[in-house]
């Protein structure tokens, strides 16, 4: 038996969620139903949004709002063809519900078809006053399409809606940030800030828009109000840190630091930063201790690891930095600088194998520096590979066909193998390049410098350079 609403006394969740538990039926309006089904959609309780939805229906069966809810949920679980069936019914009892565009539309997105999502959510704007949720998801569909402009005027009507739509102005500045509209972006908040100046988010979004504009002294004053907005925000305290270690305040940044310590559990990241203002100031010791102590805290943050290999290889206690290079490696070994640095250390170390390995890894995966190739093909003459060091800098030679380093090396390694013609093409094109550098070939080959053919060859160079 279905019973009235005044019977049960109570909010209409805590009544529905007391009627799941006994044999007892009670009656809701659809409005109520609404409420519950929306509360448990915002809090992820999809099988209790579905029960909402089953017994709405039963008790009001020709409720197109509860209807259209019942769509959302087949959406979102991927249901699309009995989704598309039900909306056409729902069109033709009612045309002009703004909410059925907006769940084809969330259909189309679904089949990456953004630009017709957008058409369909156009057309809802033209149906109701209640534009702010389309505008939030045209904003998402232009992202889907790279369309940042247009993605950011959405946001911004958005957050004209309601200026506390933090989730909105968040993105309004992420276009302005790919659209690398910093000067936007800045007048924008300042414009937002003079209507909300006590928002802690925006003076923290303005004071990362400073930064990166290299504004430093405007990016603290923007930190600073964040703090006095809230003096608990964590991420301006961070920030501000950051600036003054980019002004070379190292003991206040660590002060900043250390405060987003005091008022949270301590972060992998903030225990990194102060490593490295500490050994910006030259405390080794303590510089050492915050890196442990941020890879105890996080021992997947290869930034970590990468930073007590930096120490090593300052101390050329190459061995111990071998054992945390790889540590970085195996966490994420897709790292071309990782591998490069591998590299480094296994070349001091004089192991040659391996530091070819790793040089050749580097290259593999999208390192090509200039003296990534350099060290590689020294590392292959170290293993009494000429042909292959040859081979290397010729590859290198394509990024950096302008560098008379590479040829200077280049005609001392066809020396080394007695190819006199293209030692003479390699050291002539050298010589061209950058005479006054004639030193490099000098230095690194000095048995072959000293020859007459040596000597012959880079006075003709010189007469015909005159």
């Amino acid at each position: 038996m279905a019973l009235e609403p005044n019977e049960r006394p109570g909010q209409p969740i805590a009544k529905f969620e007391s009627m799941l538990k006994t044999d007892d039926v009670y009656f809701f309006d659809a409005e109520d139903f609404q409420d519950i089904i929306h509360h448990y959609l915002n809090n992820g309780k999809i099988a209790l949004a579905k029960k909402a939805i089953k017994i709405g229906l039963q008790q009001h069966p020709d409720s197109i709002e509860l209807k259209l809810l019942s769509i959302e949920v087949l959406v979102f679980e991927n249901n699309l063809e009995l989704a598309e069936k039900m909306l056409d019914e729902l069109q033709v009892i009612d045309g002009n519900n703004e909410e059925i565009y907006i769940q084809r539309a969330n259909i189309y997105s679904k089949k990456d078809n953004h630009e017709a999502a957008v058409s369909l959510l156009t057309h809802a704007l033209n149906l109701t006053e209640d534009s702010f949720d389309i505008h939030s998801l045209l904003g998402m569909e232009y992202l889907f399409m790279d369309n940042f402009e247009d993605a950011k005027q959405n946001f911004m009507m958005c957050v004209s809606f309601d200026e506390e739509d933090y989730s909105s102005l968040y993105n309004v500045i992420y276009c302005f940030e790919f659209l690398e509209d910093y000067d936007g972006a800045i007048v924008y908040l300042n414009d937002y800030l003079e209507r909300n100046p006590y928002s802690e988010v925006a003076w923290h979004q303005l004071g990362k828009m400073y930064f990166t504009k290299k504004m430093h002294k405007e990016a603290l004053t923007a930190f600073d109000f964040a703090i006095i907005s809230d003096d608990t925000f964590i991420g301006a305290y961070f920030e501000k840190g950051k600036v003054l270690e980019k002004m070379g305040k190292f003991n206040e940044a660590i002060e900043n630091y250390e405060t987003t310590i005091a008022i949270e559990d301590p972060t992998s990241h903030a225990y990194l930063r102060i490593g490295r203002c500490h050994e910006k100031l030259k405390n080794d010791e303590l510089a050492k201790s915050y890196y442990y102590r941020t890879v105890h805290e996080d021992p997947l943050l290869d930034k970590g690891w990468l930073a007590i290999t930096d120490y090593y290889i300052r101390q050329e206690d190459y061995k111990k930095a071998l054992y945390y290079i790889n540590k970085a490696i195996n966490i994420d070994g897709e790292n071309s600088k990782y591998w490069k640095k591998c590299g480094k250390i296994h070349a001091a170390l004089k192991n040659n194998d391996e530091a070819y390995y790793a040089y050749q890894q580097a290259v593999d995966l999208g390192n090509y520096e200039f003296d990534t190739w350099f060290h590689w093909a020294d590392v292959a003459v170290q293993n009494l590979d000429v042909h292959a060091a040859i081979e290397i800098l010729l590859q290198g030679h394509e990024f950096y066909p302008q560098r008379c380093e590479m040829q200077y090396k280049m005609a001392g390694f066809y020396l080394l193998i007695s190819d006199f013609p293209r030692a003479q093409y390699r050291l002539i094109n050298a010589l061209k390049i950058d005479l006054d550098q004639l030193h490099l070939f000098e230095d690194e080959f000095p048995q072959f410098f000293n020859t007459e053919w040596a000597q012959n060859l880079i006075e003709d160079v010189k007469k015909a350079s005159r």
